[in-house]
């Protein structure tokens, strides 16, 4: 224990400052945005201790108190969660159609037929029905929509 102090006494708070730049350095690396707290706390411990003139005991127990108090903060400050967007299809677009009503470009004929949504052209699987047909998109497996005609129970 004694080593320990006197090491203490050697170092003094610049141990702090030391840990809390490897902790803010390790945020930048790694995600997750969890250490940028703890070295914040770190920080802070490396500020206060000259002024407490507190052995290491009472440095580990700042630290852990000032860590938790940060962390609780960072939390509140920056929730995480899901975020609403104001477009939510941007890289699920093919959701978007699930729904849509289309014409039919070609008869469903054994199960596969197509339609044209907007400029492309999709391929379709559903019931047989007639090229002219308004269908209903339900699915999506890949580049091809699951359809049923319009009017159809779901």
């Amino acid at each position: 224990m004694a080593v320990l102090a006197e090491i203490g006494r050697e170092i003094g708070n610049w141990i702090w400052f030391i840990i809390a730049g490897l902790l803010l350095l390790g945020e930048l690396l790694l995600p997750g945005a969890q250490l940028i707290w703890l070295g914040v706390a770190a920080l802070a411990t490396g500020l206060v201790v000259p002024l407490l003139e507190i052995g290491w005991q009472g440095q580990l127990v700042l630290y852990a108190v000032l860590a938790f108090v940060t962390l609780l903060l960072g939390r509140r400050m920056f929730p995480r969660g899901p975020k609403a967007s104001d477009r939510p299809f941007l890289n699920r677009r093919t959701e978007a159609l699930i729904g849509r009503a289309f014409v039919l470009r070609e008869p469903i004929a054994g199960g596969v037929g197509q339609v044209r949504v907007d400029d492309t052209v999709w391929r379709v699987m559903g019931e047989d029905c007639p090229a002219g047909a308004r269908v209903v998109v339900t699915g999506i497996d890949g580049a091809t929509l699951t359809v049923r005609p319009e009017g159809t129970a779901a």
